[in-house]
């Protein structure tokens, strides 16, 4: 998907159509990296470590081909920042594309 690095949008606090810059944003951190229980928070804590059965982080078995993540490409968010008052603008509406490419 090929995106400009400018374009023409309408601008909230100059209430009026201005230039505005394209940014592409990441689509935030990883889900669940802080949750109560998530994997990551129980390794910190130092869980699954020493002598004995690991039980629920010990080794598992080969994931089968059905389950296997199927996702190869993220969801892309643009950032908009006018350039006659300075201030940015964050469009939420994520683009699933293989490859983003700014011109």
């Amino acid at each position: 998907m090929k995106i400009p690095k400018t374009t023409k949008r309408y601008c909230p606090y100059c209430k009026q159509k201005t230039d505005q810059k394209i940014k592409i944003v990441g689509t935030g951190a990883k889900r669940g990296t802080l949750t109560r229980g998530s994997i990551n928070r129980a390794k910190l804590r130092g869980l699954g470590r020493g002598i004995g059965n690991k039980g629920k982080w010990g080794s598992k078995p080969a994931v089968s081909k059905f389950k296997r993540k199927t996702k190869t490409n993220k969801k892309t968010n643009f950032m908009y920042t006018c350039t006659v008052c300075g201030k940015s603008k964050y469009q939420k509406k994520g683009h699933r594309t293989g490859k983003v490419i700014q011109e």
